[in-house]
């Protein structure tokens, strides 16, 4: 069986996510998402969902084989355990692919790495065009409420 991993912070589901998952999958027979602890998501801000709620939504994709959180001292102790054939990383993941290869090699990791291409194009294929829209929409409606209130 071919095991594949996966990683992200998952913290508004959307289609770019989705894509990502089912990518990652074709890639073996058997994927494990890890999903990074609130302590370890520092090239962002922090999410919004808490941890174990982004881990259920997670694990309830169908592409999903099963989906558990990472550690928050170590990053690679999940790897470590799972002993993946491949790691399948996100087209904007943060992490430099020869920096990754050679902390694997010296862990003993034979994992190969692949970075799967964005190719969803849609408006909110981003956590945080998502969060800004959400954000937009408040205010505009904040705003027509507050005069409504104000003719009252």
């Amino acid at each position: 069986m071919k095991k594949v991993v996966a990683t992200g912070t998952f913290d508004i589901i959307h289609p770019g996510h989705v894509r990502f998952l089912e990518e990652a999958k074709k890639l073996g027979d058997y994927l494990v998402v890890i999903v990074a602890r609130e302590k370890n998501v520092k090239h962002k801000p922090k999410p919004i969902m808490p941890e174990e709620q982004r881990r259920r939504v997670v694990e309830a994709l169908k592409p999903v084989d099963e989906a558990i959180l990472g550690d928050e001292e170590d990053i690679f102790k999940p790897i470590e355990k799972i002993k993946p054939d491949v790691i399948a990383l996100g087209y904007d993941q943060h992490f430099d692919e020869e920096w990754l290869r050679e902390e694997l090699r010296k862990r003993g990791i034979k994992a190969e790495v692949v970075r799967i291409r964005a190719k969803e194009d849609c408006e909110l294929c981003s956590s945080a065009k998502i969060i800004e829209r959400i954000v937009t929409l408040a205010s505009s409606r904040l705003k027509d409420f507050q005069e409504r209130k104000e003719k009252l």
